[in-house]
């Protein structure tokens, strides 16, 4: 049976993406550090804070066939007035603990000459974001996204990404109104997107998407951009 880990697995994106892997018959692996919400029964849970940079290496005990990086934190403060803590922790969370996560796991892919990684951005990567580290880490995500699938490619490995507009999940929800109408504004169906879908996307990278798919970034946007 083929292994998926997936971080920030708790909630959201995340969840519905275990679920998805769940449904076609992989092991789970949860990666989160709160599972309050979190209803898999056959997964296999594993409590980790991903800014514990330094531990991320101990994760590639396990034999992991896809890796999804789904984990994400954002705050809504101005750009003269972000708390030190809060900067640490998005860059930390959003693009150091990938980064980490990929390093520790693509030995055994390399070794296995098969493998496939999902990170997951945003389109807050296409342009300048209201929340600045937050977007700053979304296009970080992105070019480590081409950069691994150039290094991991000759070995069988396929490293892509996916880019999602706006989605119903906590973080959408901590947005201030304003920002929600503005970018209901040019989406093109009007509304917002599930977690299933951005899931389905997901899954399909990092499962079944042709092989010449490689250092790609899927948008699951319906036309949002942040304003």
């Amino acid at each position: 049976m083929s292994t998926v880990l997936i971080t920030g697995a708790g909630r959201g994106i995340g969840l519905a993406t275990a679920r998805e892997f769940h449904k076609a018959g992989w092991k789970v692996l949860a990666l989160d550090k709160d599972f309050s919400g979190f209803d898999l029964k056959d997964a296999e849970r594993i409590e980790f804070d991903l800014r514990n940079l330094a531990e991320i290496k101990e994760l590639a005990r396990h034999e992991i066939h896809t890796l999804v990086n789904n984990a994400g934190v954002l705050f809504c403060d101005p750009y003269d007035a972000i708390p030190e803590r809060n900067k640490r922790e998005v860059l930390a969370v959003n693009i150091e603990a990938p980064a980490a996560l990929i390093t520790a796991l693509a030995p055994q892919m390399k070794a296995r000459k098969s493998g496939r990684i999902v990170n997951v951005g945003s389109v807050a990567a296409f342009t300048g974001h209201p929340d600045l580290w937050y977007g700053i880490t979304k296009a970080g995500i992105l070019n480590l996204t081409k950069a691994w699938a150039k290094e991991l490619g000759p070995h069988g490995v396929l490293v892509n990404a996916v880019a999602p507009g706006p989605t119903q999940t906590a973080m959408y929800d901590q947005l201030p109104q304003s920002r929600k109408d503005g970018v209901m504004k040019a989406v093109y169906s009007g509304r917002v997107c599930t977690p299933e879908e951005v899931a389905a996307a997901i899954l399909w990278l990092g499962t079944s998407c042709p092989e010449y798919m490689n250092g790609t970034t899927l948008d699951v946007n319906n036309g949002s951009y942040p304003r």
